[in-house]
């Protein structure tokens, strides 16, 4: 069979990308060279990039050319990452939100710190949880936006959610300490957990949020230290506790001592959620987020806000792991902060998550799915018949990536159920490949 000159040229390309000789970030010819290069029409050289930009590898900028994508392959990734992904894996695995113009945002910032005045600073090391200004910068966010009233001295700037709940756990657990988690809670902390030699115990899940009377009894029965809790757009559930039940967790936490550790890697897409338990508990919560939802991904600025009997211990396990971040980093972020950059992301990242809920609740209609019209992600349970590994090898093998409650299970049995993200597929390619997900689920042999 012959191959047309458009195929043969896209593989190619293709072969040397995958093979690295053509390098993440690398600028490729313009289409009129690179028909010229391979005496193919300019028509054609525009179909061999569209090719590639179909197959995830090559990214265009408009006005500036075609650049190689930096996306890590299949091999970078360690086997228990939930991103096993290839550059044609469409990924529902994890949530990668971006927006039209982050590009250009990054290019006018770098533009700005290049024509600051003291460049020099950003080459020298920062202290143990960021500047001083910097760490002021985001208490003044956390006190407008999630009504966080902590002072500087109490506030750490950390490599992103995950590193911020990891010293968070360091500060105030110690090996084989218990800590109440949801029967379905985040990987992440499960993972620290098993680092930290932390004895999680499960706390059975409601409809709208944690068995509170179990957690109750729980502590009654054994001695648990700290409570992991996502009260606000619970990852993978979906659910935003009223005020009522989390003034009942804080009250729980202060009658049995324990420490309340609240993840709010999510939390800024509910726009009026009830006061964040930092709020309510400051001398007892540790209280972790980021802006990797709603800036990028990659930028990997995260902060803690902490109890003032904890900052100590906070700052000294900062100092002994990673020190601090890359200096341009929170100047970038704090600069954002600063002139209404992340107010405004997070304003359209919510418009956009309301989107692409609602595509998932039409596509999933008739279906158990547990969802928040806010959230990112949708938790699908299986019909009882089905299996969430062989539906999830279904997907795989159409290209679809998806995450199965086993990663979410604090309990040794998980239920048969698939988290999915909505925020890495594009818009406009979100109801088909749901509707594929759909497909999979209902014409599997049973």
């Amino acid at each position: 069979m012959t191959i047309s000159p458009v195929h043969a040229l896209a593989d190619a390309l293709a072969a040397d990308i995958h093979a690295g000789r053509l390098a993440p970030g690398a600028m490729l010819p313009t289409h009129r060279e690179l028909a010229a290069r391979h005496g193919v029409a300019l028509a054609s050289a525009t179909k061999v990039y569209a090719r590639l930009k179909a197959q995830g590898l090559v990214v265009g900028e408009t006005g500036r050319g075609t650049f190689v994508r930096d996306r890590p392959p299949q091999p970078h990734w360690d086997g228990a990452d939930e991103a096993r992904l290839n550059a044609s894996t469409i990924d529902l695995s994890f949530n990668h939100p971006t927006l039209p113009g982050q590009a250009e945002l990054l290019r006018a910032m770098l533009r700005k710190l290049a024509a600051s005045g003291d460049l020099s600073a950003l080459m020298q090391q920062q202290p143990p949880g960021g500047r001083a200004h910097e760490r002021r910068i985001v208490a003044g966010f956390l006190a407008r936006t999630r009504g966080i009233t902590a002072p500087a001295e109490q506030v750490f700037l950390v490599n992103g959610a995950q590193q911020g709940l990891d010293v968070a756990a360091r500060a105030v657990l110690q090996p084989g300490d218990a800590v109440a988690v949801d029967a379905l809670t985040y990987p992440g902390f499960k993972m620290l957990a098993q680092a930290q030699g932390l004895s999680l115990q499960a706390v059975p899940c409601a409809a709208d949020g944690p068995d509170l009377d179990a957690l109750d009894a729980l502590c009654r029965r054994g001695r648990i230290r700290a409570i992991y809790a996502m009260p606000t757009l619970h990852n993978p559930l979906g659910w935003v506790l009223d005020g009522s039940r989390r003034q009942r967790l804080v009250d729980i936490a202060r009658r049995h001592d324990c420490f309340l550790i609240e993840d709010a890697a999510y939390a800024f897409l509910a726009a009026k959620a009830p006061p964040a338990l930092a709020a309510m508990a400051p001398e007892r919560t540790l209280y972790v987020s980021s802006l990797s939802k709603s800036l990028a991904t990659g930028l990997r600025f995260g902060f803690i806000a902490v109890p003032e009997a904890c900052a100590m211990k906070v700052k000294a396990h900062i100092r002994a792991s990673h020190w601090s971040l890359p200096s341009v980093v929170t100047a970038m972020a704090t600069r954002w902060i600063e002139d209404g950059t992340v107010a405004r992301l997070e304003a359209a990242h919510r418009r956009d998550a309301r989107r692409r809920q609602a595509i998932a609740r039409d596509v999933f209609g008739g279906m158990e799915m547990a969802a928040n019209p806010a959230a990112l992600f949708v938790w699908l349970t299986l019909p009882a018949e089905l299996r969430m590994d062989r539906i999830a090898a279904a997907l795989a093998a159409r290209n679809i990536a998806v995450s199965k409650a086993e990663a979410y299970a604090a309990t040794r049995h998980a239920p048969h159920a698939l988290r999915l993200g909505l925020s890495s597929v594009p818009l406009a390619e979100l109801q088909p490949v749901l509707q594929q997900v759909r497909e999979t689920i209902e014409r599997f042999p049973v």
